[in-house]
């Protein structure tokens, strides 16, 4: 009897809440000017976006001094809005659009039609949720795009926004801050709030690139990071060349502090990636591991939130070799050959690093905006131990491939690096 107490009592605990949800008053955010740029206001309070992009581990992100969550689609928006909400997030809710690198005409009026109503929908289910902070039209959707009809699809999609929720700012996310692009932006989408850009190696400049392309509004910043696979230096056989996860966080750092940080018109940004994913390699965005391992980015993320250094701190590394060459030397190798590899590490903390090797063949299954990539399979028995040293027996097949380490330190902490090679 006890039993069936308790569970009609949380049956109706829960029923109670998704009613206060469902009810629940939007809290307003709204832009305002300053004398010097921008603030974004909740509830009448500056707010400063310390978000990042994703959904996962997003208790660690509350724990380490984040307040904002971004989403790419509103697929499970209830969902998100309830678990940032018990948080104390926010939650910049993607609303999916279309882009034209996906097969959507913007000539086809009835199209056009038909995605905006369809959105509407969306709009209506969570306008008033409490952890609701700002919508966001689409994800980049100048990127490869000719038909500047799109820009009037996001202006109509702002409007009827503002018809529908007249609480919360609206912006349309784009990849990089294009001189081409922003004039068509400025002319055709004259009802958005905001602007959200997408810049990765040239963080640092977006300030002056913002100013120059003559944008009378705030902006943010949807997705920043590493020094992208685009932007980095390439092997002859067309491999990008990643940095190391203590390269990363010295770019996040210096990046941020030399534009969000400082620029009175950006109302704040979302990191990337709060998650693992496979892009080009499964250690480029992510900020954590596929097995939910954090890297040294995350200490540099609790510092520029908090102001404070994390006390326990991931593991650092120097580097990746091959037979004393590192990845800029463009290493070719013999086929069915041994080879010594290192990476040389250390731990804040003085804590014993323990280290795992994977050798993958190079990643041909490329898309470009993040779109979904396959993960190529791990060969198998490709590094072991022979007294000190640690060696890489090269495949038999000729081709490109890619050496990835992990260094942890048994507290759930990692240091990632990887190096590509050809066997010929």
């Amino acid at each position: 009897m006890l039993s069936r107490s308790i569970s009609k009592w949380l049956a109706t605990f829960s029923l109670s809440m998704i009613c206060i949800f469902a009810h629940a008053q939007a809290v307003k955010v709204e832009i305002q000017k300053t004398a010097d740029g921008y603030s974004l206001l909740r509830n009448g309070k500056p707010y400063f976006i310390k978000g990042a992009g994703g959904t996962s581990y997003i208790e660690r992100l509350a724990k380490y001094g984040g307040n904002s969550v971004r989403t790419w689609g509103s697929e499970k928006g209830k969902e998100v809005l309830d678990k940032a909400a018990k948080l104390g997030l926010t939650v910049t809710m993607g609303l999916s659009v279309t882009a034209e690198r996906h097969g959507f005409n913007y000539d086809d009026t009835a199209a056009v039609r038909r995605q905006l109503e369809g959105l509407r929908k969306e709009v209506r289910k969570y306008r008033n949720h409490p952890a609701l902070l700002m919508w966001g039209i689409g994800n980049e959707l100048n990127l490869e795009y000719k038909n500047v009809k799109v820009w009037d699809a996001v202006n109509d999609i702002s409007k009827m926004i503002h018809e529908e929720d007249p609480n919360h700012p609206v912006a349309t996310m784009l990849a990089g801050v294009n001189p081409q692009v922003m004039p068509e932006v400025i002319d055709r989408c004259t009802d958005l709030d905001l602007l959200a850009v997408q810049v990765y190696g040239g963080l640092a400049k977006v300030p002056e690139e913002i100013k120059q392309t003559n944008w009378k509004k705030a902006y943010i910043v949807t997705e920043w990071g590493p020094t992208g696979h685009w932007e980095s230096v390439q092997t002859p056989w067309n491999a990008s060349i990643e940095e190391t996860s203590s390269e990363k966080a010295a770019v996040y750092k210096s990046r941020y502090e030399a534009s969000i940080q400082k620029d009175k018109n950006c109302l704040g940004s979302y990191v990337f990636l709060w998650g693992q994913k496979q892009e080009r390699t499964p250690t480029w965005y992510g900020l954590f591991t596929e097995a939910g391992e954090e890297s040294e980015v995350i200490d540099v993320m609790q510092y520029l939130w908090n102001g404070e250094w994390p006390k326990l701190r991931a593991p650092h590394i120097d580097g990746i070799t091959i037979n004393g060459k590192q990845a800029t030397d463009f290493i070719y190798l013999k086929p069915g050959k041994n080879f010594p590899v290192s990476a040389p590490s250390s731990d804040p903390n003085k804590l014993p690093l323990t280290l795992r090797w994977e050798l993958l063949p190079e990643s041909t299954d490329l898309k470009n905006g993040g779109d979904w990539e396959s993960r190529p399979k791990a060969i198998p028995g490709a590094v072991v131990k022979e007294g000190k040293k640690t060696i890489l027996k090269t495949p038999q097949k000729t081709g490109a491939y890619r050496l990835f380490v992990y260094i942890t330190n048994g507290k759930n902490k990692v240091a990632t690096a990887n190096v590509p090679f050809y066997i010929q």
